[in-house]
């Protein structure tokens, strides 16, 4: 069904939830192709608890469909109510309306678990979904939850936005601050957030929670690097694998592929192989504030460049680049080279540049435009970044700088990496 109508949508999946009514695949404007026909009905495989089909197209070409189950989907709104009371000071299980601002995409994990949440606590989710992301529109539709406790879910460059208004402010007490403080959860993932925006939104009395998930485990199940509660996380061979009630039943019409992401161990546990490079930490039993488990996402396994003969992780050496000011939504991407194989090259917004003092680009007569060689070379900043990245590795260093006018992003405001290689490529064959 549609996913820009998210009152029709709360409805369906209401319906789906208690199981009065069919699963659900709300689908975007843009919803990718190319998957196998959609039955009218569910397989005999699923369970009757299956209501949600999530579409997602990952790091591949071929859309995935996530099919969970509302047992899953109670799991992780109620885990999330309480990791939440817990952080903030608030007493869980206190009998008081909790009310959701939609901000997402309604077709993607994050957009419809606020949509999930507001059907197991009970309230009216705001809507603020329509059309691009404003900062003041959010904080507008912010002035009208009404609940006693406020939560609301954001991809990174969605909080960058808000932070970006809030600090232009005149006062401190101005609109956009005033009503984002009001929330008493902000959940941002998606992808990693910069330690240097938290500490910005910190700075305003922001409560932002860092979230890691995926579709498959109903959204983010960890929080702030630490597990929710019925959540176990272990690594195998660098890889971060998940297990708990959130997990999803498997991929529509594929079989095989469930059979390679969701694997059971000895004792019949059932794990998720993320995907993702990593480590978890264990708990430290004598040591109160260290009483779960850590996790910690380094980037993804099938993001990774061979330069040189060194293998670099392209998402680490995005997430060290996000920690220098004014390169906070760059994307790092790999590039072609004659010399090494293949580089890491940085893409940034010229407008995020401007105040860094960054040098004039040159045109390369496409869409990005590329900031000459020697000019890099006497740029501090970017000797900074260089630095930076090379605690990583020699191989990690960026090579190339593009910048360009809004960057292509993804409908879930993710950056398009598969477009940007492609304007990259084509501005190196200038």
């Amino acid at each position: 069904m549609p996913a820009d109508d998210p009152a029709a949508l709360l409805r369906a999946l209401s319906r789906a939830l208690d199981g009065t009514g069919p699963a659900v695949l709300p689908r975007g404007p843009h919803a990718p192709g190319g998957g196998p026909p959609l039955p009218d009905v569910l397989d005999r495989e699923w369970s009757a608890d299956a209501c949600l089909v999530i579409e997602t197209s990952g790091s591949t070409a071929t859309p995935k469909r996530v099919v969970l189950e509302a047992s899953a989907l109670r799991a992780s709104a109620r885990a999330t109510e309480r990791r939440l009371d817990e952080l903030f000071g608030r007493r869980p299980g206190d009998d008081v309306d909790r009310q959701w601002l939609l901000a997402l995409p309604a077709e993607y994990v994050a957009g419809t678990q606020v949509l999930v949440r507001s059907l197991i606590a009970g309230t009216e989710p705001v809507v603020s979904a329509v059309g691009g992301f404003d900062a003041h529109r959010f904080a507008a539709d912010a002035a009208r939850l009404e609940g006693e406790r406020r939560y609301t879910s954001l991809v990174p460059a969605q909080l960058i936005r808000l932070l970006d208004a809030a600090e232009a402010e005149d006062d401190a007490g101005g609109e956009v601050a005033a009503h984002v403080e009001r929330f008493d959860g902000i959940l941002v993932g998606g992808q990693a957030t910069p330690p240097a925006v938290r500490e910005r939104a910190r700075a305003l009395g922001w409560r932002v929670v860092a979230t890691y998930g995926a579709s498959e485990t109903s959204g983010g199940c960890v929080y702030d690097g630490v597990p929710l509660d019925g959540i176990d996380a272990r690594a195998e061979d660098g890889e971060v694998l998940l297990a708990g009630r959130v997990l999803a039943a498997g991929y529509l019409g594929d079989r095989e592929r469930s059979d390679r992401a969701f694997v059971v161990d000895p004792a019949g546990r059932r794990w998720y192989r993320t995907g993702d490079a990593g480590e978890v930490l264990s708990r430290d039993v004598d040591d109160p504030a260290w009483a779960a488990a850590r996790v910690r996402v380094t980037g993804r396994l099938d993001n990774v460049i061979v330069s040189g003969g060194e293998k670099v992780l392209l998402d680490r050496v995005e997430r060290a680049v996000r920690g220098v000011r004014g390169f906070e939504q760059a994307v790092v991407v790999a590039a072609p080279s004659v010399e090494w194989g293949a580089v890491p090259v940085v893409v940034a917004e010229r407008d995020a540049l401007g105040d860094a003092g960054c040098p004039e680009p040159v045109s390369t007569g496409h869409t990005l435009d590329e900031v000459a060689a020697d000019a890099l070379r006497e740029w501090p900043v970017w000797q900074e970044l260089r630095t930076v990245c090379g605690e990583i590795g020699r191989a990690a260093r960026p090579v190339h700088l593009f910048v360009g006018d809004g960057l292509p992003a993804l409908r879930s405001s993710k950056p398009d990496r598969l477009e940007l290689e492609r304007l990259v490529e084509r501005a190196l064959r200038r």
